[in-house]
């Protein structure tokens, strides 16, 4: 029994789940499951369909060349995924070394629905930590005076890895915006804040002189435009006047490690469909 994942974006429309349903129907296929979503003020529809099937009436290329022509009377941005196949995993860091071991723990265990195929550090500190759970590692470091050409070499990296997804499991480095436009709605980032509030650096400390009761952290889709990228998933925790900058660092490490596999797993599971800045995560 095949699983694909079929995902839709398109203007609004009479009568798109049921065109949607009879051409699943007519190709001898079954709706496992159907998540729908209209945003009202964009006037714009989403759908994930979970499509199963013993075996496809026709070749999969053919099932795809027929969909296309009602994706392109309705105007559809689509994409029709196997669900047996695993997404490729890139995990980036630097010293900081919570996400990226909770990530390759979860890998480890086949907790994430996919494969991590190698961490990337601009510092060796990850590389026995990489070397412990048998994933490759590949370090390229970013020089001061050097940057641009560092920033190539890891780019070219990020590319010989050949990954479906990128995680920013603390990477302290700005993407280059043509590695942002390679892998757009690609690259997933995990920031130490409750987005929009604390963006940049050192949030907790920032947190702590501003007296916040809640601290938090936001999983996001990477853009050009630094930390304003679609947000996936957010969580938060409760601090109080007796907590420190230090406190809220090791509370809010807990809540990054949540967040960012939360946010992968949804992604990884073709749950998040975007538009404009904002996300439609069907979880």
């Amino acid at each position: 029994m095949s699983t694909h994942r079929l995902l839709i974006s398109c203007p609004d429309a009479h009568g798109l789940v049921a065109k949607v349903s009879q051409f699943i129907f007519e190709h001898q296929c079954n709706i496992k499951a159907a998540h729908h979503h209209l945003d009202e003020v964009n006037k714009r529809f989403f759908m994930r369909i979970e499509i199963q099937s013993n075996a496809f009436s026709r070749p999969i290329k053919d099932f795809k060349a027929n969909f296309s022509m009602i994706a392109d009377s309705y105007q559809m941005i689509w994409q029709l995924n196997d669900a047996s196949v695993s997404k490729r995993i890139l995990i980036m860091g630097s010293k900081s070394s919570h996400c990226v071991a909770d990530l390759l723990h979860r890998g480890h265990e086949s907790e994430l629905a996919g494969n991590i195929v190698g961490v990337l550090s601009n510092h060796h500190k990850l590389a026995k930590l990489a070397s412990w759970y048998d994933v490759p590692f590949k370090q390229v470091t970013i020089g001061v005076h050097t940057k641009l050409a560092d920033m190539a070499k890891m780019t070219q990296a990020v590319i010989d890895f050949k990954p479906d997804v990128v995680v920013l499991a603390r990477y302290m480095q700005i993407i280059p915006e043509a590695l942002c436009q390679h892998f757009e709605g690609q690259i997933i980032n995990i920031h130490h804040s409750f987005l929009p509030s604390f963006v940049g650096a050192n949030p907790y400390q920032r947190a702590a002189d501003r007296g916040v009761k809640l601290i938090g952290a936001t999983c996001h889709y990477v853009t050009s435009h630094l930390d304003e990228g679609p947000i996936i998933e957010q969580e938060v925790v409760r601090v109080n006047h007796a907590n420190s900058a230090d406190d809220m660092k090791k509370m809010g490490q807990d809540v990054e490690k949540i967040t960012l596999a939360k946010g992968l797993q949804y992604h990884l599971q073709d749950r998040v469909l975007i538009c404009h800045n904002k996300t439609v995560v069907f979880n």
